[in-house]
């Protein structure tokens, strides 16, 4: 059986250097308001993770642009998420 994080290997990211396509609105809101900080665990592509004081850190290299994280942040919105420019993001090997 093959894993998630083989078939995910297999894709590329074309990394869009000093434009981030997502970014955190405000982390001082995902210190006050959010304590399960859902985003460290639902997003597919690991992006988010939480450093020990509770920060949440968004590093947006190999996102895979399902916007899951706009989904379960809905709530607060406190993720502003736009498609990455053309040409950059995601590049899925197989379709």
């Amino acid at each position: 059986m093959i894993k998630i994080e083989e078939k995910l290997f297999q894709n590329r990211y074309r990394v869009d250097s000093g434009r981030p396509h997502i970014r955190i609105k405000d982390p001082e809101l995902c210190l006050s308001a959010c304590e399960t900080k859902p985003c460290t665990y639902c997003c597919p592509a690991a992006c988010y993770t939480r450093e020990g004081g509770g920060q949440v850190v968004l590093i947006t290299d190999g996102c895979l642009e399902c916007g899951t994280c706009r989904v379960i942040c809905n709530e607060l919105e406190n993720v502003d998420w736009d498609y990455p420019r053309g040409g950059f993001g995601i590049l899925f090997k197989f379709g």
